[in-house]
């Protein structure tokens, strides 16, 4: 079963965390280290987010926006 959910990314971070989660609208934003060139944020993000939930994690849709639609499974 895959859940999927919205985050949004502040690139460019002292360090890789999540600041916040609504769970009624299913949104998380998340600080992560990496620039955002050549997909190295969006690289960092699933790397973080599959260590964080321990499941395999894919952007569906949002590559090149902060705001990204995450898939979990």
């Amino acid at each position: 079963m895959t859940e999927t959910f919205t985050v949004n990314v502040k690139p460019n971070s002292s360090k890789n965390q999540i600041v916040d989660i609504d769970k009624d609208n299913k949104t998380m934003t998340v600080k992560i280290a990496a620039v955002p060139d050549k997909g190295k944020a969006n690289k960092e993000l699933i790397n973080f987010l599959s260590k964080e939930f321990k499941k395999k994690v894919d952007i569906v849709k949002g590559l090149k926006s902060r705001k990204k639609i995450i898939a979990l499974s």
